[in-house]
């Protein structure tokens, strides 16, 4: 019996507490009271007071990390003080919610800088002077750890097929397609696998074209494209240029990283 009562004052509790919010024609609603305004310009929503005055800007960012990990988070900015922008987590009621209702639940809701009294600006202002931090699944966080490594070795595939680490060449593709040259992405299927070599000419691996499968000499192997994650649909084809980062990642002896050489002006010298 006790614990009935206790269950149904809880279930009350939560009735009571939860706030009804709703926006129409550009207005925002918590339990039918009016508290602030937005609108909306492309991907960027633009939450003003009753009087219409800008007060911060929530932009929704969808980025592919590496591989099929997309990233989805949101951007935001003090409209009275563009000193730096932060990016957050955002959450939605439900898994339906378009961006508009997304950025007002969230500002609701998660970081509680719309109330019944209206935009908080000092709720807003402590959000930006203590940024939480912004939580990632094992799998975001593997994803950033190899999209750092990559960007490090900036790699690049010039027309003839070689490999580049920072204008380096440290290998080339063999096998390529006849599309090669005219297309980035491998989207032919070819009965020859495309192979992959180091600057000295040892075999790294292959791409196999029928399954989009890459394996390296030692026998690791890995699928492009096997997942969808986030909102936005992944690529279908690979360029040469993500063969080639991720064949980096599965072998480390491949590519080390080659720091870029600078070269200083050039001094005449003069006679005497």
């Amino acid at each position: 019996m006790k614990k009935s009562i206790i269950i149904f004052f809880t279930v009350l509790g939560m009735f009571l507490n939860a706030q009804n919010i709703k926006t129409k024609r550009g207005i925002i609603n918590l339990d039918g009271i009016p508290v602030a305004k937005i609108s909306s310009k492309s991907n960027e929503y633009i939450f003003m007071d009753l009087k219409e005055t800008p007060l911060y800007t929530i932009q929704f960012i969808d980025k592919s990390v590496v591989d099929s990990v997309r990233d989805s988070y949101i951007r935001i900015n003090r409209v009275y003080n563009r000193e730096k922008s932060i990016d957050l987590d955002y959450i939605s009621p439900s898994a339906f919610s378009g961006e508009e209702k997304s950025a007002v639940y969230t500002s609701v809701k998660g970081l509680k800088i719309i109330d019944n009294k209206g935009i908080n600006v000092k709720a807003l202002d402590e959000l930006f002077a203590n940024v939480p931090k912004r939580k990632l699944d094992t799998k975001t966080k593997e994803a950033y750890t190899i999209r750092t490594k990559i960007d490090k070795m900036n790699i690049e595939v010039n027309k003839v097929g070689e490999i580049l680490s920072n204008g380096v060449p440290v290998g080339y593709f063999t096998n390529l397609p006849v599309s090669f040259g005219s297309d980035d992405t491998i989207m032919d299927k070819t009965f020859v696998d495309i192979e992959i070599y180091d600057a000295k000419s040892k075999y790294i691996g292959k791409y196999i074209t029928t399954t989009k499968q890459l394996k390296t000499a030692g026998g690791k192997s890995f699928t492009l494209y096997r997942e969808m994650s986030g909102r936005a649909s992944i690529l279908k084809y690979p360029t040469y240029k993500a063969i080639a980062e991720r064949m980096a990642i599965m072998d480390p002896n491949f590519i080390k990283v080659q720091e870029k050489v600078s070269v200083g002006p050039v001094v005449k010298e003069t006679t005497h």
